[in-house]
């Protein structure tokens, strides 16, 4: 229940923020109308409660035996540091939308479960092939608040890995997922990955990454 109350205080807040401009006219009416469409959709979906879990860093504990293995892309990861960072932002609906705006830029790279995957070793040792590009070396990972470290010959980056209803997600700050994507792909400048920047300048407390799946 606490789950869907977040749902619908991120309503609100959107809601609010169409409806507020004094004239818009039948314009605000109508967003407001398409946002509430939209909540409704998401409420009426049997993952709602999975979804709204995994869009929030820690709420769905995931312990270091559980990360072992081979993870292969999914498609792209997005979650909240926090339960009232997430509502800020507009609830699920907007974590979803921000997954399809990244989904845009990651088809530009090309990234596909074949080329894209990592594997996390007993021994805190990591491989990971990004874009097809090898990045390996030791990793620590914090059960406690789900931070992921690795630390490479070309990068050391800080991130973390959160569970999700199809696996895991490996998240990071937009400004280093950025250097990581640029640093593994053929890619480069910020106008190929555009909605990365501009994502994290508008949400407060998002990281963003790839979701992963066995």
């Amino acid at each position: 229940m606490k789950k869907m109350s977040l749902l619908v205080a991120g309503a609100a807040c959107l809601l609010t923020t169409s409806c507020g401009t004094v004239g818009a006219g039948s314009a605000s009416s109508n967003t407001g109308t398409d946002v509430l469409n939209g909540v409704i959709g998401v409420l009426n979906n049997a993952n709602t409660i999975g979804d709204v879990i995994s869009s929030v860093i820690g709420s769905n504990k995931l312990t270091k035996s559980q990360l072992y293995g081979t993870w292969k892309y999914n498609g792209p990861g997005c979650a909240f540091t926090s339960n009232s960072a997430l509502a800020k932002a507009g609830g699920e609906v907007v974590a979803s939308q921000i997954k399809s705006k990244l989904k845009e830029d990651y088809s530009k790279v090309g990234f596909t479960a074949k080329n894209t995957q990592i594997t996390f070793n007993k021994d805190n040792t990591f491989t990971a092939y990004v874009d097809g590009k090898k990045f390996s070396g030791n990793y620590t990972y914090d059960e406690s608040t789900n931070a992921l470290k690795l630390t490479g010959l070309l990068l050391s980056l800080n991130g973390y890995a959160t569970r999700n209803s199809q696996g895991v997600a490996i998240l990071f700050e937009s400004k280093k997922l950025l250097t990581l994507i640029q640093t593994m792909s053929a890619m480069s400048g910020n106008t190929t990955l555009s909605s990365i920047g501009e994502i994290s300048k508008n949400y407060n407390g998002v990281r963003l990454g790839f979701d992963m799946a066995k």
